[in-house]
């Protein structure tokens, strides 16, 4: 599959700095939204480094992806696919983690990291943290992504409600992050793409204003980079509370 990208951040209305950080590289096919955490600990340090360090690992293992593309009903090749993501955004923890160990003032540092790599017809995701990866297919969107956050432990505990957990006053506390420890659990997941298909990475300075409903309507209709601009105006329009930042990538087919 070709696909093509775009991407925006904005420091939003409420914050003096911007801790997110993003990457697109369309030659590698590899897209990622990184929100960095802890305030005077640097969590612009954070998400940059992480980003930087997951684009270089898997550069390194570009073959992988290949071999994936060129064989996906490979289980050996799908493994190695999947492995290769999951171990970069650990690498990238383990980087973050040890920078924090030898200056102090950065300690308590950390990110969410959202990433997609595409290999032929397929993307492989990594997830860690509250970013999001959402498709749009059929004018329907979907998040393929799922928060490790307190608010969503107990959902899937059935302490809360979905409507509960919407108004939980609890809402930004993170369960996994890259870097606030040496090893991090992260999600990995393969997805079919189709011709048409559009992918958005964001941060949950995004995607906290967004209905699922409404993400087709903006994302579906006009150029991406028009997408990627309505995207952060919306979120700027409706309070703009935390850094924004969405990643939008189209298949081509």
């Amino acid at each position: 599959m070709r696909v093509r990208s775009c991407g925006l951040s904005d420091v939003g209305r409420k914050r003096k700095r911007n801790e997110d950080a993003f990457l697109l590289d369309d030659g590698l096919q590899l897209y990622i939204v990184a929100d960095g955490m802890g305030g005077h600990a640097k969590g612009e340090v954070a998400s940059a480094e992480a980003v930087e360090n997951i684009h270089a690992y898997v550069s390194q293992g570009r073959e992988k992806l290949a071999a994936y593309a060129d064989a996906p009903a490979d289980a050996g090749t799908a493994w190695a696919a999947r492995r290769l993501v999951e171990a970069a955004v650990q690498n990238a923890c383990y980087l973050v983690f040890g920078m924090a160990e030898v200056a102090p003032e950065h300690r308590g540092m950390g990110t969410t990291i959202s990433a997609m790599a595409v290999s032929g017809a397929h993307g492989l995701i990594a997830q860690v943290g509250d970013s999001r990866v959402y498709r749009v297919r059929d004018g329907r969107a979907e998040q393929m992504t799922e928060d490790h956050t307190l608010v969503r432990e107990h959902v899937k505990a059935g302490l809360l409600t979905e409507e509960q957990a919407k108004v939980a006053p609890y809402q930004n506390v993170i369960t996994r992050a890259v870097g606030n420890r040496d090893w991090v659990e992260v999600d990995t997941l393969i997805v079919p793409l189709q011709p048409q298909d559009r992918f958005m990475l964001c941060s949950d300075g995004l995607h906290g204003y967004l209905d699922l409903a409404e993400i087709p309507g903006i994302m579906a209709g006009p150029p991406i980079e028009e997408a990627a601009e309505a995207l952060v105006r919306v979120a700027n329009t409706r309070g703009g509370r935390d850094n924004i930042t969405a990643v939008v990538v189209e298949v081509m087919g």
